[in-house]
């Protein structure tokens, strides 16, 4: 059977158009806050256990943590008087949110992802700030890309904390299951 040139033309445009569309995608793991957090110290954020839930008024927000810190919550930290141990940290993921419409009650789900905003303990690396070390990462949905938040850290962090130091400087309690 003979392939038509023109086919196989076609066939090379959109392999080509794929293909480029592949290599062009972001790996978000590569996005560092300038002498700061990186991305890729918090490789599978996406599966850590969830810690809590907030919302705003403008925002539906998940903390999941890593191992480490799931298991110091577990035991107690902070409310026994312990601070996380080093390498503790918490990822908070942030959506616009929308009307779930499907639902035959009131119920706001999350619609667009606003950021990411990633805290770290290790005391080695941040003496300055008791420990801990702040970033926040801005989706772009139209590009599908991550960027530092101009301010590093939407004007908190090490700031905010500052006023739960008494709970080692995080503010979200792990609830009740």
């Amino acid at each position: 059977m003979k392939i038509q040139s023109w086919l196989i033309a076609i066939i090379a445009v959109v392999l080509a158009v794929l293909g480029g569309k592949a290599i062009s995608a972001q790996d978000k793991y590569t996005v560092q806050v300038p002498n700061g957090l990186a991305f890729s110290d918090f490789r599978g954020y996406e599966d850590w256990q969830v810690v809590a839930v907030s919302q705003t008024e403008d925002l539906l927000k998940v903390m999941v943590a890593n191992p480490t810190m799931m298991d110091a919550y577990r035991a107690g930290v902070p409310g026994n008087g312990k601070p996380f141990p080093d390498g503790s940290k918490i990822a908070k993921i942030e959506w616009k949110p929308k009307r779930n419409t499907e639902s035959p009650f009131f119920v706001r789900v999350p619609d667009t992802l606003q950021d990411v905003f990633l805290i770290e303990k290790n005391s080695q690396k941040f003496p300055d700030t008791k420990g801990w070390a702040y970033a926040v990462f801005d989706y772009n949905p139209a590009s599908d890309t991550f960027k530092p938040n101009p301010t590093g850290v939407v004007n908190c962090g090490f700031a905010c904390h500052t006023k739960v130091a008494v709970k080692d400087y995080i503010f979200t309690a792990y609830g009740k299951r």
